[in-house]
Order: structure tokens, then C-alpha cells, then sequence
């Protein structure tokens, strides 16, 4: 019956628009007023030949500079004008967040399991007591609530304010997170300086977290590799970071944007952009490179019609990560050619707070 079902959406896709992606494998086939799965994969597969060519002469590049310009900010600004059109719906369960928000289901015990490994005393029904947590792109404050509740302090951030006013009001309403949850409009790289450009200045957010979660978070970053050295900046030596986020492989596309995004309507249309998507091999290399050890990664499997999440043994689609920073790791060290390598400023603060 589900086959049956799912057959008849897919076929609805003739109704929808065009990816909002210049150049991407949908253009064409819509140009043409109708849908043709055939013409749909033919297109993609001509747009993944060229993809392939053009970064043939990159391949001996080093990972950091090949996948991703350096930008030296995480944001992406089609990305905070997508999330600010959001920011008044992230706790409607119905809505457009409905996925994340039984996603609580595994990455809650995910992250509160692997903690309780690193970290053995713990109170009984506060297991997470005592422990500083930052969450990174919060929006709403779907997973930072929830962590406060298991006893820990949790610092959300996003650089979308309305996303921060929905999370602020929302927890205002429950008096047990008065003092564990608090919320701060600003990206990563912002925590880190006490200035609005983040140039010479004292690192304020330096080796003070026991853990960072950016779950569902840098599919949309514009730069993964500024990520990856401030997550390894603001961490204690030993602490843990917790990543959920979607493959880059054929099946992630259709499933993820196609079927998820146009199809089912599980997320809004172009909430997804291929191109952001990473293997977990590319963000285990990244994330070594800047001082973490990867401890474990799982797939993760969304269900469509019970609406519920599972672990599964293919992360063809999502997985969840978990790496713990190398205690003896400085980031400015990681590697000659970081962009931050030459930023004296960085090494004076890593080595301060090592």
C-alpha cells in the first residue's frame, strides 16, 4: 500500500516548481512545462559529469582548500534570509519542523549517552549536570531545551535574531530552564571575539565548553573549514562535539530534496542545497585536521509515514557523528596551510587557553 502511495506522489512532482539552484539537474527538465523522471535523472547525471571535470585539476588539492573557499565566516546569507521567513514556526510540531523535532528521539540519548561515557558522575535524573553544552544554529531551541532539562548548561546560538526571540520566548514558559538555557544571536566565529569583526581581540568563548552539538547545521554553513577550527577553539581538551547532518551521495538527493522537499513537503522547498551536503569520510578528515578523533558514526533513517526516526546501518542519507578534541591538539597548529595559521591573534589565545 505505502509503494502504491508513494508511486502516486512521485508522479504529483509534475506539479511542482523548478529548484530555485542555478544550473542544477532540475532546470532543465522543467523548462520544458513538463516532468520527466528519465529527462530528471539524465540531467543529473550530465550535471555531476561536469561537476566531475571541473574539479579534476583540484583533486591534489588539500581537502580544505578543494571542497570549500575560505571565507572565513560560517554564514551564508541566502541561508539566514531562508530561516528568517522560518523563525516564527520552529515549535509547531505539525509544521515545518516536524522532522526535527521527533529527530529528538535519537540524537537527545545520542548525545546524552556519549557524554555519560566521557564524563562517568553524574546525578540521577540530571545526568548532564554540571556540564556546559553549546549549540550551534539552535534556531528555535528544539535541542537546546532538552539538554537543559537533563541538568546541563546550554548556551544556543544562530545568527538568525528572530529564531533567537522564538527561543527565548519559548523557554521563558518553563521555569526550570530560567537558569540552565540562555541564547545569543551571533555565528560561531562572533562567540569568539568581543568585537563586531572578530579582529584582535581576547577570544571570549576559548576552551570553555564541554561539548558543541550542530545538529541539522552545516549542510547550510558557507564554510565548513571556519567551522570545524572554532568548534576546536571553543572546546576543552577532552570535549566532545556532536554533529547530525545528510550524505553527499545520489539516494541523499532524491530522498533529501526531491522526494523530502517537493514531494512528501516534509521540509520547505529549497530548504536543501546538494552541493552543501558531505560524506563522512571528507568531515572526519576535516574535523582530524583540526584536533578531533572521531568516536563513532551511525545512519540515521527517517520515516515518512509514522513520522519517527531510527538508527540504521547505511548512512547513505543521514548520519549522526560524535568526535572528542584531542587533548593535546592546537588549532592553529593543525595544519601550515589553515587560513588562521598566520592570525597571531588565534595563536596567542589557543596557546593561552590550551
Amino acid at each position: 500500500m505505502y509503494c502504491k502511495k508513494l508511486s502516486r506522489l512521485v508522479l504529483r512532482v509534475s506539479c511542482f516548481k523548478p529548484s530555485s539552484v542555478s544550473g542544477g539537474p532540475l532546470t532543465s527538465a522543467y523548462r520544458t512545462g513538463c516532468f520527466s523522471w528519465t529527462a530528471v535523472c539524465q540531467q543529473r547525471a550530465l550535471w555531476l559529469r561536469r561537476s566531475a571535470l571541473m574539479d579534476k585539476d583540484q583533486r591534489a588539492v588539500p581537502y580544505q582548500t578543494s571542497l570549500r573557499s575560505i571565507s572565513q565566516t560560517t554564514v551564508d546569507p541566502d541561508e539566514l534570509r531562508r530561516f528568517q521567513s522560518l523563525a516564527n514556526k520552529w515549535w509547531d510540531e505539525q509544521g515545518e519542523f516536524a522532522a526535527l523535532h521527533a529527530m529528538n528521539d535519537l540524537r537527545v540519548p545520542f548525545i546524552r549517552d556519549n557524554l555519560l561515557n566521557v564524563h562517568r558522575g553524574h546525578q540521577t535524573g540530571k545526568p548532564l549536570a554540571g556540564l556546559k553544552i553549546l549549540d550551534v544554529g539552535c534556531g528555535g531551541g528544539l535541542l537546546t531545551e532538552p539538554l537543559g532539562r537533563l541538568g546541563a548548561s546550554v548556551l544556543g546560538i544562530d545568527p538568525v535574531v528572530e529564531s533567537i526571540g522564538t527561543a527565548q520566548l519559548h523557554s521563558s514558559y518553563d521555569p526550570d530552564l530560567r537558569h540552565k538555557v540562555s541564547y545569543r544571536a551571533c555565528s560561531l566565529e562572533e562567540l569568539n571575539s568581543d568585537g563586531p569583526e572578530g579582529a584582535e581581540t581576547a577570544v571570549e568563548g576559548a576552551g570553555q565548553f564541554d561539548a558543541i552539538v550542530a545538529s541539522e547545521v552545516v549542510e547550510h554553513l558557507a564554510d565548513l573549514e571556519t567551522f570545524a577550527y572554532c568548534c576546536s577553539l571553543v572546546l576543552r581538551p577532552g570535549g566532545s562535539l556532536f554533529i547530525t547532518t545528510l550524505n553527499k551521495t545520489n539516494l541523499s538527493w532524491l530522498l533529501g530534496i526531491v522526494v523530502a522537499e517537493n514531494v512528501l513537503r516534509i521540509v520547505p522547498a529549497g530548504t536543501h542545497e546538494w552541493e552543501k551536503f558531505i560524506i563522512p569520510e571528507d568531515l572526519e578528515r576535516l574535523l582530524e585536521s583540526n584536533g578531533f578523533s572521531v568516536q563513532s558514526v551511525k545512519g540515521m533513517l527517517y520515516n515518512p509515514v509514522t513520522g519517527a526516526w531510527s538508527w540504521t546501518n547505511s548512512t547513505a542519507i543521514n548520519y549522526a557523528l560524535h568526535a572528542v578534541k584531542l587533548s593535546d591538539h592546537s588549532p592553529v597548529q593543525a595544519d601550515e596551510n589553515s587560513p588562521h595559521s598566520e592570525d597571531p591573534t588565534a595563536a596567542h589565545s589557543a596557546s593561552t587557553h590550551s
